[in-house]
């Protein structure tokens, strides 16, 4: 099978959803199937390179940052990526297109569609769904609903990684056709035997993440464990400031890509992830705390207990008081902190990316074959 992905973000580019189209590539490609991927150009990257065998071309853009795109910035994906994508639509004569995100790139799938006629589906991460996130979004939102809606008619299929992300878009489009298939995560992390006494955050730094829940917690508590902060974004200064009050070493590590070191220590080392987020589809860094077996809390926002299962422990979003409870209970007892890690291992062990890979085939198999 011959399947051309688009998605504006791929590593080292972008968040969670560069890393799922990714991870998805490398495994058609084990099974012997062609993947080119059309992504938005970036700094000094190649425009063009093969790796794991995935071809991967990159278009011209225009991108301030690795770890933030923004909504002028993300619109000069399709100028840019539709001459490359059409040409090669025409060489190679893909069975399949796989776009990520309903925009940017839906227009770009939807267009070469209907130009080449090869069928496509989107799968959608949250951020391009009205209602996810609406301290970014809600403009944007509103002003491009009836070409949302238009997209989302003509589409062929959806795919939603979580079940609360399925309901979001049927409450917006009840009309739409979905499949909940959920991300994948490689579990290549290798948990230290002794764990450290520390604390582990890491996402993109904006309000709804909420880290500032996770800082109020820790001040209340005047712990002495080491805080790391992994990600970037235009909230690290107000972070920097709540931290600056807090008793405990507090380390902001900047945005850190996967394959560096430093990011896979601090997963491997750490013992308590908290990720405090108040709206979230299915998120890859918790799939990524799983499998590097910490002690994890998370909130009962969007997936987030789709993708915990029974591994976490659960608080209501904005609640740093609640947060504050099950964080001591982490901090007071040894015995709870190994209970989660192994049951966030075994949990990691559901998502892993054959499994996600196989279920892609048989969606893009019907698709094709027009059932």
């Amino acid at each position: 099978m011959k399947v051309l992905m688009l998605n504006y973000e791929f590593p080292p580019v972008g968040g969670g959803a560069g890393p799922v189209t990714c991870e998805l590539s490398r495994h058609l490609v084990r099974l012997s199937h062609q993947v080119d991927v059309v992504t938005m150009g970036y700094d000094n990257l190649p425009d063009f390179e093969s790796r794991w065998g995935v071809n991967i071309y990159r278009t011209p853009a225009l991108r301030c940052r690795p770890d933030v795109c923004h909504t002028h910035e993300m619109t000069t994906y399709l100028p840019g990526a539709l001459p490359k994508v059409l040409q090669l639509s025409r060489q190679r004569k893909y069975d399949i297109i796989h776009c990520h995100f309903i925009f940017p790139s839906g227009p770009l799938a939807w267009l070469t569609g209907k130009i080449t006629g090869i069928p496509y589906l989107i799968t959608c991460h949250g951020s391009d769904i009205p209602g996810y996130n609406p301290d970014r979004f809600t403009f944007q939102h509103k002003l491009l609903m009836p070409p949302w809606q238009f997209l989302v008619r003509q589409t062929p299929q959806l795919v939603a990684p979580s079940e609360s992300l399925r309901n979001l878009i049927l409450s917006q489009a009840p009309h739409a056709r979905i499949t909940v298939i959920p991300n994948g995560i490689s579990c290549n992390f290798s948990p230290a035997p002794a764990k450290q006494n520390s604390i582990l955050l890491c996402s993109r730094l904006l309000p709804r993440k909420g880290f500032q829940y996770a800082l109020q917690a820790i001040k209340q508590m005047n712990l002495d464990w080491p805080v790391h902060i992994i990600g970037d974004g235009p909230y690290l200064a107000e972070l920097k400031r709540l931290a600056a009050d807090i008793s405990s070493p507090v380390t902001f590590w900047g945005w850190l890509d996967r394959a560096d070191q430093r990011f896979k220590n601090l997963f491997e080392t750490s013992s308590i992830f908290i990720f405090p987020s108040e709206a979230e589809n299915f998120p890859t860094v918790l799939l990524e705390a799983l499998s590097a077996g910490l002690a994890i809390i998370t909130t009962t926002a969007g997936g987030c207990p789709e993708v915990v299962g029974p591994a976490a422990l659960l608080v209501e979003p904005q609640n740093p008081q609640t947060l504050r409870r099950e964080l001591e209970k982490l901090v007071a007892s040894e015995n709870l902190r190994k209970q989660l890690s192994q049951a966030a291992q075994d949990q990691a062990r559901k998502f892993n990316w054959p499994y996600v890979t196989q279920k892609y085939i048989n969606c893009y198999k019907k698709i094709i074959d027009g059932t």
